[in-house]
């Protein structure tokens, strides 16, 4: 079985010189590793994630930290019942995803709404800036209006500096008022792929 660092690198590299990324234009730093101070400072203790590219830096710093569990689901509605339960025993917990997994999710948010515990979710975007699959372009492009239509508050960030302030700020609210949240982080900040751009690698 394939180690789930070379599930998450699948994401950004198929074949040398096959996927190419269109690079942000915002070179600051990282919002990886603030995020990740976040989450230490405000307890969390459970990260549940499918696997993605967008995330795969911060994955890799939650699952260093010794203080963190970080759970692998097979469908992001996993998610939301898995950190209503660790709610309930005391934990709390962040679930990250790409925006094609929010429809997953459709039904299930529900839970957080009717029930009132907190949730907050880190959305990294697809069919949004420089998009080349046309198959993302319709839930990246619903995301916002369909999480909104569930009752959960959205957030949007485009830049490094707005990923850190925007998770700084859901924390606590979700947290204080027990209400579901969303950070969507747009592709300008993680960056575009572009499988068209084919190279030769010949013997490599």
């Amino acid at each position: 079985m394939a180690s789930n660092r070379l599930i998450i690198n699948s994401f950004a590299e198929i074949k040398k010189g096959v996927i190419l990324k269109i690079p942000s234009k915002d070179k600051s730093v990282h919002w990886s590793k603030p995020v990740h101070k976040l989450f230490q400072e405000h307890d969390i203790e459970q990260v549940a994630i499918v696997p993605d590219a967008g995330h795969a830096d911060l994955i890799r710093l939650c699952e260093s930290d010794k203080k963190m569990s970080v759970i692998r689901l097979t469908s992001e509605e996993q998610g939301v019942s898995l950190l209503g339960g660790a709610w309930l025993g005391g934990k709390k917990g962040v679930l990250l995803m790409q925006s094609s997994g929010v429809g997953n999710c459709i039904n299930m948010l529900s839970l957080s709404t009717s029930c009132q515990f907190p949730l907050l979710i880190l959305v990294t975007m697809r069919g949004d800036h420089a998009e080349f699959n046309p198959s993302q372009v319709p839930m990246g492009d619903a995301t916002e209006t369909v999480l909104a239509a569930m009752g959960v508050l959205v957030r949007r960030a485009d830049t490094h500096e707005d990923v850190v302030q925007e998770v700084s700020g859901a924390l606590r609210m979700t947290y204080n008022t027990f209400r579901p949240m969303a950070v969507l982080i747009g592709q300008k900040v993680i960056g575009a792929k572009d499988f068209r751009k084919l190279t030769h690698t010949g013997s490599e």
